[in-house]
């Protein structure tokens, strides 16, 4: 099994350790959250002179442990595993999400419930208690949930292998990793795979078997698991395409002749959202400064689960390299929208009107912003004035950068804007100084 040093994840782990707070690492199934707690972060531990006894390990998911789903059990095992000691110890639970909500046992009022956020809430008062949870869906992290840890829990988003971490672990000749990596994606068991069939099998069951079976348990979905799956064949299909639950509820009701409201659609949307199956980039107007409601996009948490919903049959690099930087963008720590300008014209009848250029990326982090565009291919003139169109009507003087699919050499035009390979990008993080 190859070794991922997800050295992002692990560094933050270490910088929040003793801080009173409880560290809660989210992310897809699968993508590594175990494996960053239970192998690489233990073995931290270890190497610091940490006792065996000094960490408390617990796996919720595995039917072995089955009764601590329970918050009064939980809480009891672990108070019991502390008792007495003065020395750290640190609490590591993998996918708190399994611990259901009981009623009250010492109330009468039906209403009040014990939840796994009372238990860590108590654990948090134990001075020498460190805590570290994994969660695979965006439940604990509602307004209500924070509004009980009062400001007392952090949160840190584990995603599937980055490119650059794929790269660094892959042993094929180096130019075959980036097609690899846009076909296949980066969950870490995909990369210990031989052939297509097992990874594409992989793929499809993880979907079938983990993901949408853990949303339809999840909201007690009775009759509509074939729409979510269609809704899901949807949004793969149309990946770059600005979208909202109007047009997917069209969508079914002219290649399914299925009839569904476009609030059903959007509370699905939701969950796939809740269980980090996707991401909503919001449509910003950068001459206007401010948001449009609506239309939006939707990008995949891993292209190589997007290709396998479609079969691997729709493999347009364009859109996949789209949905490969929004990912990038936002596991480095930016905030990522989609951008609008409004560009004037008059056409030969000397009528006035209105065009919208799209900006692919207005990307945000602190005080920093640039603009960047996704192209396939710059190969003429006529194709990069089309695709810096945007750019250059943009009236500020952030980097603006054009992101290409062949490897070259980055270099900046007369008006400053970088022009540079998907996979030099994908391995500098200096790239756009962000």
């Amino acid at each position: 099994m190859t070794e991922f040093s997800r050295k992002q994840y692990l560094a933050q782990l270490i910088d929040r350790m003793h801080n009173g707070r409880v560290k809660i690492i989210t992310g897809i199934r699968r993508c590594g959250k175990s494996y960053l707690l239970f192998e690489l972060f233990t073995r931290y531990l270890r190497e610091q002179g940490t006792e065996e006894g000094q960490i408390i390990r617990l796996a919720l998911d595995e039917l072995a442990n089955a009764k601590y789903r329970n918050p009064i059990e939980l809480d009891a095992y672990l108070r019991a595993k502390i008792s007495g000691a003065s020395k750290w110890h640190y609490i590591l639970i993998d996918e708190i999400q399994f611990v259901t909500d009981i009623q009250n046992p010492y109330l009468d009022d039906k209403s009040a419930k014990l939840t796994f956020i009372d238990v860590l809430l108590g654990l948090m008062k134990i001075k020498n208690a460190d805590i570290y949870v994994t969660g695979s869906n965006s439940r604990m992290l509602s307004t209500d949930v924070l509004t009980q840890f009062r400001d007392r829990g952090d949160e840190i988003r584990v995603c599937p292998l980055s490119f650059a971490e794929f790269y660094e672990a892959y042993k094929g000749e180096q130019r075959g990793a980036w097609p690899e990596y846009y076909t296949y994606g980066g969950m870490p068991v995909v990369f210990s795979l031989r052939t297509h069939e097992e990874k594409s099998r992989y793929l499809r069951d993880l979907f079938e078997r983990t993901y949408l079976k853990d949303v339809i348990e999840r909201h007690a979905i009775q009759n509509d698991a074939a729409v979510l799956g269609d809704l899901l064949n949807i949004l793969a299909s149309g990946i770059g395409s600005l979208t909202n639950p109007t047009k997917l509820a069209n969508a079914f009701l002219s290649e399914k002749h299925l009839r569904i409201n476009s609030t059903t659609i959007d509370r699905y949307l939701g969950y796939f959202e809740d269980a980090f199956l996707i991401a909503k980039a919001n449509r910003y107007d950068v001459k206007g400064k401010k948001y449009m409601q609506t239309p939006l996009k939707y990008y995949y948490t891993d292209v190589g689960l997007r290709n396998a919903r479609l079969g691997f049959r729709q493999q347009e690099e364009s859109h996949i390299m789209e949905n490969v930087l929004y990912c990038e963008l936002v596991r480095r720590g930016c905030d990522v929208d989609v951008g609008v300008v409004e560009q004037h014209l008059k056409t030969e009848e000397g009528k006035k009107v209105r065009k919208q250029l799209e900006v692919d990326f207005v990307v945000n982090r602190g005080e920093r912003r640039c603009y960047i565009q996704s192209a396939l291919s710059i190969a003429d003139s006529e194709k990069r004035q089309q695709e810096i169109a945007s750019l250059i009507r943009i009236p500020d003087s952030f980097d603006k950068i054009v992101v290409v699919k062949d490897y070259i050499r980055p270099w900046k035009d007369d008006r400053g804007i970088l022009y540079i390979g998907i996979e030099q990008f994908l391995l500098d993080e200096e790239a756009a100084r962000l």
